[in-house]
This record gives C-alpha cells, structure tokens and sequence, in this order.
C-alpha cells in the first residue's frame, strides 16, 4: 500500500454561508502501481480531495499516510521537501514557467532538489514524451499537447512515488487529450507508477483500475 486515507474530514468558512462540509469521512487506499479515478460534478470536493493528498491543504481531521509517512504532522518545511521528492503533479492549465523553454521546465524540479545527472535525466524525459525536437522552445510557442508533455515529463523526472492528475486533459481538444491520456497511461505503465486522476471525463476514468466517485463530500 502506497497511500490511505482515515477518516477525512474538511470543511470551509464562507462569509454568508457559514461552514460548508467538503468532505465527510473519507477513507480509502491506494496500492502501489494502482490507476485511480476520481469522478464527480462541478463542486463535488475533487480538486479539494486532490489539495490534501498532495500535502497542499490540510484535512480538519483524519490522517493521510504516503509511502508510510504522515502529512497531518509534519512541519511546513518537511511537507514541502517530502512533496518535491514523493509527488508529481500535473494540472489542467499545465501550470509551466513561461520564460522557461521546454528543457528548463522539466528540469527544474532537479534543479531545486541538487540532483546528479540532469542533463541526461532530462534527455530521456525530452525522448519519452517526445519533445526533443521542441525542447527549445518556451510554453508560447508550443501547441496545448506540446505543453502538456512538458508537464507531464516535468511530474515524472523526480520519479516521484505518487503521480496526481487534475483534469489532464480538460484543456485540451478531444483528439490531442486522448493523444495526451494514452501517453500519459503508457508512461505510468512503463514506469510502474501509481496515479490518482481527478477527471469529469468517463471514457478518460474508465481506462484507470479504480474509479470512486465523490458525491455530497462521500467517496463510493
């Protein structure tokens, strides 16, 4: 087991509102080389859910174990350097540095951590997403798929323990986000890696081992 959720709780203070309940005692695991879906409407707590086992948010209550350690009690410090090496992300808007060329976005996680061999860690990204041809290029002049294999090779060079998916190919055109999925589950395939997707795509969520779907801040 690679991740487990415990009885999660968390909730937001509106102005007018008062308290909304987001997410009411989840509980859930994940093996490791597992491809999960989660599913739901506009609102549903996805993106919430996605924040917390991410490390970005804290839950109310409950605890989140990755890899065998607590992200509820670690210190801001050790939850940003655990994040960098254990999780790799990719968003919906790609969310790449736009001064930076292709190359410099997926090699600046090692960067940041002082890893060895960056230039040839970034070559066989560059090669397995195919954007060798294009790794000069910064986020403007790449097409919406060109970007999004940036983001991708960028989640996947620290080669992290968990891979997250917001909506990973809600921004793109129907033919470029299949392009976009069946690479995406090729590499997490080849790699062995486990993922977690938050998609209102079906047809994308039923290519996962798991699909839950999040209703009324309840996972089933």
């Amino acid at each position: 087991m690679i991740l487990e959720l415990k009885q999660i709780q968390k909730s937001f203070e509106q102005p007018r509102s008062g308290t909304i309940q987001v997410l009411n005692n989840i509980n859930f695991s994940v093996d490791a080389g597992e491809t999960v879906a989660i599913t739901g409407h506009s609102g549903s707590g996805k993106t919430t859910l996605l924040s917390l086992i991410a490390g970005l948010d804290l839950p109310d209550t409950g605890q989140i174990l990755l890899d065998g350690e607590n992200l509820c009690q670690m210190k801001e410090n050790q939850l940003a350097r655990f994040r960098a090496l254990k999780i790799g992300m990719i968003f919906q808007q790609f969310h790449l540095m736009p001064h930076l060329t292709a190359r410099e976005n997926i090699s600046l996680p090692l960067e940041i951590l002082k890893q060895d061999d960056i230039r040839r860690r970034v070559d066989e990204m560059l090669e397995k997403v195919g954007l060798t041809d294009r790794q000069h290029h910064v986020p403007a002049q790449l097409s919406g798929g060109e970007n999004q294999r940036v983001a991708i090779a960028r989640a996947l060079i620290i080669t992290p323990k968990l891979l997250l998916a917001d909506e990973p190919t809600g921004n793109l055109d129907i033919q470029t986000g299949n392009k976009i999925a069946a690479l995406l589950f090729d590499l997490v395939e080849k790699e062995n890696k486990t993922l977690i997707m938050v998609t209102h795509n079906l047809v994308l969520a039923d290519q996962c081992q798991q699909v839950w779907k999040l209703e009324q801040g309840s996972l089933g």
